[in-house]
C-alpha cells in the first residue's frame, strides 16, 4: 500500500516544498516498540508524564492526541479525527510491525542518531531501527547508563573510575556523541569541577554499598555524575544534555540551560559541541546561548510532538537568537512510532510556514529561506557531529 505522507501535500511555498522533500537528519531519538503495546502502555506513552492517564479518551486530550487523531489516523486507513478507541482498535488489528512500517516510512527520514541509554530492552536498537527504517542510523551513548552497567559488574570502589573510562570508550567507539541526563538527577547547577580521585573512589563506595543492598543502580550522586561528565568530556565527542521538558523525575525550575553557562565556557575551551536537547520552555535562554558560545547548538524536539497545533510558536522563538547554523532537527520520541511521526510532521509543516511568511512579508529572500531550512533540518546536525553529507 502507497500512503502519501501528509507533508508533501500540496506545500504552501519555497520553504516548505524544500521541507517535504528533504531527507530529515533526527539527531535524538530513540527506537520504536517492537510489539502491539497494551491499553495501559499505549496510554502512558502517548504522555510524558509517567503517571498512566486513567482512561485512553483522558490520554489522547491533549495537543498530541489530537494531533494522533488529525494526521496519524489516515496513514492507518482511518477518517481524520477518527476515535481514540478506533485509532487504538485499527492499531492493535494491524499490528506492531505494520504500524512501525507505516509510520516510520512515511517521516521521510534518512538518518536518526539512536539513543538506547533508557529502557532499551524494550525498543527497537540501533540495528533494529535500521532494519525497521530503511534508513541510516547512528548511535549516542548515554553516560549514566555505562556507570550503571559498570556499578553492577562487581567493581571496586577503588576501581570504578578506571573501569568506567575503560567501558565508556569501548561502548563510544563507534558513536558519533554522548549524553548525560544529569538534569533528571541532579539539575544542571551542579560544581563544575572535576572532583579529585579519593572523592570518587568514597563517593563509588557509597554507591556500590547502595547497589549491592538494594538491586538498584541509578546513579545520582554528584561527584560520582560530575567525574563522569568530564570523564565523557575526553572523548571530545559532541555531548547531549537534556535540557528543560521531560517527566515528572525532574526539576524544570532546575533545568535552565543558563545555570550550564560555566561548563559552556570549559567546553568551548577545550573546543567540545554541546547539543542543549528539547530545551522548552527555555528554548530562547537556549538560542541566547547559541549565539553566544561557539560550541552550543540547540534543538526544540520532543516540545514539538506535544505540542501539536501550538509547536509553530515553540520552532518560531527558537528562530528568533540562535545563529540558523546552531539549529537542529530531533523528534526524541521514544516507543510510539506516532511521536516519531509527528515529530517530522509537524517540524515541517511549523518550519515551513513560519520562514514562508518570512519571505511573503519580504524579510527573507526565497534562497536564503532555502538555505536555513535545508540547514536546520540536516545539513547543522551533520556538520555539528562531523559528519559527511
Amino acid at each position: 500500500m502507497s500512503i502519501e505522507p501528509s507533508w508533501a501535500v500540496s506545500p504552501a511555498g519555497a520553504a516548505s516544498q524544500a521541507l517535504a522533500e528533504l531527507g530529515l537528519v533526527d539527531h535524538h531519538v530513540h527506537g520504536v516498540v517492537r510489539e502491539n503495546p497494551s491499553l495501559e502502555s499505549f496510554t502512558n506513552m502517548i504522555t510524558e508524564s509517567d503517571r498512566t492517564p486513567r482512561s485512553l479518551d483522558e490520554a489522547m486530550n491533549t495537543q498530541v492526541g489530537f494531533a494522533t487523531r488529525r494526521w496519524v489516523a489516515p496513514l492507518l486507513d482511518l477518517e481524520p479525527f477518527a476515535s481514540s478507541s478506533d485509532y487504538f482498535a485499527r492499531r492493535i488489528e494491524l499490528g506492531a510491525d505494520e504500524v512501525n512500517k507505516r509510520l516510520l516510512g512515511a517521516t521521510g527520514i534518512d538518518h536518526y542518531f539512536i539513543e538506547t541509554g533508557f529502557r532499551g530492552d524494550e525498543i527497537y536498537g540501533p540495528e533494529g531501527m535500521a532494519k525497521v527504517t530503511g534508513a541510516k542510523v547512528s548511535e549516542v551513548i548515554r553516560i549514566e547508563t555505562i556507570a550503571e552497567k559498570v556499578a553492577t559488574s562487581g567493581v571496586s570502589a577503588a576501581n570504578f573510575a578506571s573501569a568506567f573510562n575503560e567501558e565508556l570508550a569501548k561502548s563510544a567507539k563507534n558513536a558519533v556523541g554522548v549524553k548525560s541526563v544529569v538534569a533528571y538527577r541532579i539539575g544542571l547547577d551542579f560544581d563544575f569541577q572535576a572532583p579529585s580521585k579519593s572523592e570518587v573512589e568514597v563517593a563509588a563506595g557509597t554507591w556500590l554499598k547502595e547497589v549491592e543492598q538494594t538491586g538498584k543502580s541509578r546513579v545520582a550522586d554528584p561527584i560520582l555524575l560530575r567525574h563522569l561528565i568530564y570523564s565523557a568530556a575526553e572523548l571530545k565527542k559532541p555531548f547531549q544534555f537534556h535540557i528543560g521538558f521531560g517527566d515528572p523525575d525532574l526539576n524544570l525550575h532546575r533545568c535552565d540551560p543558563l545555570l550550564l553557562t560555566d561548563l559552556i565556557r570549559q567546553f568551548e575551551a577545550k573546543e567540545i559541541p554541546i547539543l542543549l536537547l528539547h530545551t522548552y520552555p527555555y528554548q530562547r535562554n537556549a538560542g541566547y546561548l547559541a549565539q553566544m558560545f561557539r560550541n552550543v547548538y540547540l534543538d526544540v524536539g520532543l516540545a514539538i510532538n506535544y505540542s501539536g497545533a501550538r509547536s509553530n510558536a515553540i520552532i518560531a522563538e527558537s528562530l528568533e537568537l540562535a545563529p540558523f547554523h546552531k539549529i537542529l532537527f530531533s523528534s526524541d520520541a521514544w516507543g510510539l512510532p506516532e511521536l516519531t511521526y509527528l515529530g517530522a510532521l509537524l517540524f515541517r509543516r511549523g518550519l515551513g510556514e513560519i520562514v514562508d511568511s518570512f519571505i511573503a512579508r519580504g524579510d527573507w529572500s526565497t534562497a536564503d529561506a532555502v538555505k536555513v531550512v535545508t540547514a536546520i533540518g540536516r545539513d547543522n546536525a551533520l556538520a555539528a557531529y562531523g559528519l559527511t553529507k
